[in-house]
Order: C-alpha cells, then sequence, then structure tokens
C-alpha cells in the first residue's frame, strides 16, 4: 500500500476540522452526480458481517419533505419546553435543522433484520447494524465536504411519523435526516460552541487499565 505523507495528512485533518454539522444552507442546486458519486461511499464503509444493513431514501417530494419540516418543528418545541433560564433562551435562539433551505434531503435508515451478513458479529451486539449506517454516514459527509458540499443531521424528530410519512418499511430503524447543500459560510468551529451552548475537548476521556 502506498503511504500517505505529512502533506496528505494535514489536508486531512483540515477536513475532519471543517466537516461541521452546516444548518445554513444556500438554495444553489447541487449537482446529482456528485451526490452519486459521493453516496457510492457507502459501499466502502465497515459494515457488521458484510451486512450493509443501510437504506437510503432521497426525499424529493414536496409534500413528504413538509411533511417532515412539520415532524422536526413539532418534536423542537416538545425539546424546547424541557429547557428553562438561559438554557431555554440559547436553545430558542439555535438553528437546528436546514430543512427549509436544503436543496437534497435524504433519510438513512438501518434494516436491522436485514439477512445479509447471516449475522455474523450482530448475535451479542445487534445495534452494530445501526453503528454500521453511522459509520457509513460519517464516510459520505466528509466526501461531500471534500466537494466544499456541507451537511446537517436532523435528529429532532419522531422516527415513528417520519417512517410512516416517507412511506417506507415499518421494520427500519431511522438513523437521521441529512439536509445537504453549499453552506452559507466556512467554519472551522462548531456552531454550538459559538453559540455558547457547550464546549468540545481536545482529547476524549481515557481510562487507563
Amino acid at each position: 500500500m502506498t503511504g500517505f505523507d505529512a502533506d496528505f495528512r494535514d489536508e486531512l485533518w483540515r477536513l475532519l476540522r471543517m466537516r461541521r454539522d452546516v444548518r445554513h444552507f444556500r438554495t444553489d442546486p447541487v449537482d446529482s452526480d456528485v451526490i452519486d458519486d459521493c453516496l457510492r461511499s457507502f459501499s466502502l464503509a465497515p459494515s457488521v458481517g458484510l451486512s450493509e444493513p443501510w437504506r437510503v431514501v432521497r426525499v424529493n417530494d414536496p409534500a413528504r419533505r413538509i411533511a417532515a419540516r412539520e415532524n422536526f418543528r413539532a418534536a423542537n418545541a416538545d425539546a424546547l419546553a424541557g429547557y428553562s433560564g438561559d438554557d431555554a433562551k440559547i436553545y430558542a435562539g439555535l438553528k437546528l435543522s436546514g430543512m427549509d433551505d436544503a436543496p437534497v434531503q435524504i433519510a438513512v435508515f438501518s434494516e436491522d433484520n436485514t439477512t445479509k451478513g447471516k449475522g455474523l458479529g450482530a448475535g451479542t451486539m445487534p445495534e452494530m447494524k445501526a453503528y454500521s449506517c453511522v459509520s457509513a454516514i460519517m464516510q459520505f459527509w466528509l466526501l461531500l465536504r471534500a466537494h466544499r458540499i456541507g451537511l446537517g443531521w436532523v435528529s429532532i424528530l419522531d422516527p415513528e411519523q417520519l417512517t410512516r410519512d416517507l412511506d417506507v418499511p415499518s421494520h427500519w430503524r431511522l438513523i437521521g435526516y441529512f439536509c445537504i447543500g453549499y453552506p452559507l459560510t466556512e467554519e472551522e468551529s462548531p456552531e454550538l460552541e459559538r453559540l455558547g451552548w457547550e464546549k468540545r475537548q481536545d482529547l476524549p476521556a481515557l481510562l487507563e487499565r
């Protein structure tokens, strides 16, 4: 295997810093060929037992997009009600979805009971299929970013309602709803950090055993 030099590693670190969860999008269209090319990265993702449990849904229909937005708004209102004081004030000012502007929107589900892979590796930890989907999403996210395209992960949703609204099999598990497009600004730090919601750690908590 050809080695990767220091310049490549520096660029990789820059890509990781620029990944960011985008909520502010331009409405310019994104070339569908570029999206398709980035979606091919799913096939390179690790999946437990080579089960490839991800199920990707392009949400193009305006009525289904409206239903997804209403789902988010209801869930977001419920979430806001769970905060008080300064936290509630900050939360109310956060933009937590780019669903109004993002030209491309997809939902990713995990088919946990897929027979592909013959159950290898998932018997003791069935959640590995969902983790496999998350790994695939991260690869897709980074490849989009290499094209200067942003992605926003919407998790403030009622998954069962979204499953019904998108008319997909009821046994699929929602992993996330994703807004995709060109970001309004290029940022290296998370918006939640910039707005004072939370701070990042430089290193994960480590335990020595």
